[in-house]
């Protein structure tokens, strides 16, 4: 069999298997297997593929047609342009979440101390410290394997520039930060059942639910903002798509100024920040 009938075949696995995106999974798991970058690929496709290869694609072709999602299987997510090492402790990043870092990017200066609240895999706040100028921050999360995976990131990424420590929100933190950001769980828990299989069966249940309202941690969080937040400080939150009005009135209710809900590129609700 060769490289291009291989392709062929998984391409038609997970089409059968009614897997989204079923040409691209296919295409990143060979990649993945094979360590071929697409124009290597296209130099040997017709060169036959050797068996432990092969073994290794028909084995992640499986896994991804359980709808195991692709992350999990090859353990790394683009984001910002920066490659994590994500797993199923964690959520896996997502294109929405870019807006959260463009956003507080604005808003941070050089040399600032940052907080992310809910920090699982890290990709916040270290996209952050790796793009922005001179920033240094912590990140809190309550699972011992989310703040395992996020320093593995952080130490291979920004060496000794971020402290990733487990805590419930607040509890462990201490002294004020210039810019706080959060991506906390906020799917009402009512809508759980509703996601794709790949979230709701896979990614941490503990990073989804927000509970009844999907707003507990927005209290949580607005509420105590003041307290740690540096003269003029930003805080920045990610947002569910119908989530922005509500958000911004606890904004507003807390002595927040310059409130704003922004859109992330397909239009929808996506960020709510406001500044001291």
């Amino acid at each position: 069999m060769t490289f291009k009938q291989a392709l062929e075949k998984g391409i038609k696995l997970l089409e059968t298997e009614k897997i989204v995106d079923a040409k691209i999974d296919a295409w990143y798991l060979l990649s993945f297997v094979s360590q071929l970058t697409k124009a290597k690929y296209f130099l040997v496709q017709n060169e036959e593929i050797d068996e432990l290869t092969l073994f290794k694609y028909k084995e992640a072709l499986l896994k991804r047609a359980e709808r195991v999602p692709l992350q999990h299987i090859t353990g790394e997510q683009e984001f910002m342009g920066i490659n994590f090492w994500v797993n199923e402790h964690v959520l896996i990043p997502r294109q929405d979440t870019e807006t959260l870092v463009e956003e507080a990017l604005k808003v941070t200066p050089s040399g600032s101390h940052v907080l992310d609240l809910c920090t699982g895999s890290g990709c916040v706040i270290i996209s952050l410290v790796v793009l922005g100028q001179g920033i240094t921050g912590a990140g809190i999360d309550i699972s011992d394997e989310a703040i395992a995976v996020a320093r593995d990131n952080g130490n291979r990424l920004a060496p000794g520039r971020i402290d990733f420590i487990k805590g419930n929100l607040w509890n462990p933190v201490l002294g004020k930060y210039n810019t706080i950001v959060s991506n906390p769980p906020y799917i009402r828990t009512e809508d759980i059942n509703g996601l794709a299989e790949e979230v709701k069966d896979h990614e941490p249940l503990i990073a989804l639910d927000g509970t009844e309202d999907g707003l507990f941690f927005y209290r949580e969080i607005v509420g105590h903002a003041a307290d740690y937040l540096a003269c003029d400080g930003w805080l920045l939150v990610e947002i569910g798509y119908d989530q922005g009005p509500d958000v911004y009135a606890l904004f507003v209710e807390n002595g927040f100024k310059d409130v704003e809900v922004v859109n992330d590129l397909a239009g929808n609700n996506r960020v709510v920040k406001g500044h001291l």
